[in-house]
């Protein structure tokens, strides 16, 4: 299982939202750049950057600054916020960027995502984002009433990278992964899914980990990195070790 260190940015800033409430925020860094180069160089495989200003305007608000990031750093980065046409898909894949993450237009326009995956297969994430196992959308601004499940499952044939799958409630909170609802989703489909919100110690890493009938591509950590809760070299340490 790969540990991803997620960076959040508004107004150019390193940022966490809790429950993705653009009300509840709290700053971590101001340069992102400097932020991916310490992930970097604490031994991450893969970085997750989200352009939130980008995922509430339904286009790209601070790709100068992802763009800095893949000339500066040596790892694989995904990203996601705004990705709403063709033309972005192929200027951020086109421009250093690994996977990009299609949210909202999953939902709003399919003909995006089979020409995106046509065109750049295994180089599309689906991003899933649910409340009450019910999807959001537009910046989690909007709740539907599309079943992550059942949204899933609809993209089952398509050649997606994988899924990011986030509990809102549990984002940014330290709470702690919602472990059965991950597993449910990884068990219903066959593309490589990708735990996101709610990480708060080793023991989430663990409890993932110790998953039996399922496996879990990875998981996404936020605010327990920035507070300290969770050190990114225990955590990559610990996804190592064989459970079963």
């Amino acid at each position: 299982m790969i540990i991803i260190p997620a960076i959040d940015i508004k107004d150019g800033k390193c940022v966490r939202l809790a429950q993705g409430k653009f009300d509840r925020v709290t700053t971590y860094g101001d340069n992102p750049v400097e932020m991916a180069l310490r992930w970097m160089q604490k031994g991450a495989e893969l970085i997750h950057i989200v352009d939130l200003d980008g995922s509430v305007a339904g286009m790209p608000r601070n790709a100068n600054i992802i763009l800095d990031i893949t000339r500066n750093i040596d790892v694989p980065i995904q990203v996601g916020g705004g990705i709403r046409n063709m033309e972005t898909i192929e200027f951020y894949l086109g421009n250093g960027v690994s996977s990009v993450i299609l949210g909202t237009t999953a939902l709003q326009n399919e003909n995006i995502v089979r020409n995106a995956c046509e065109e750049f297969p295994n180089k599309i994430i689906l991003g899933i984002d649910a409340l009450d196992g019910n999807v959001a959308v537009r910046g989690w601004t909007q709740t539907t009433e599309k079943n992550a499940v059942d949204l899933a499952r609809h993209y089952e044939n398509y050649r997606l990278k994988a899924i990011v799958y986030t509990d809102i409630e549990r984002d940014g909170m330290g709470t702690g992964v919602n472990v059965e609802a991950t597993r449910n989703l990884a068990k219903a489909i066959s593309i490589p899914v990708i735990a996101s919100g709610g990480v708060a110690s080793i023991a989430d890493v663990e409890n993932l980990l110790a998953i039996e009938d399922c496996e879990i591509y990875g998981v996404i950590v936020g605010r327990a990195l920035y507070t300290g809760a969770v050190s990114l070299e225990e955590a990559i340490r610990e996804s190592k070790k064989v459970i079963r």
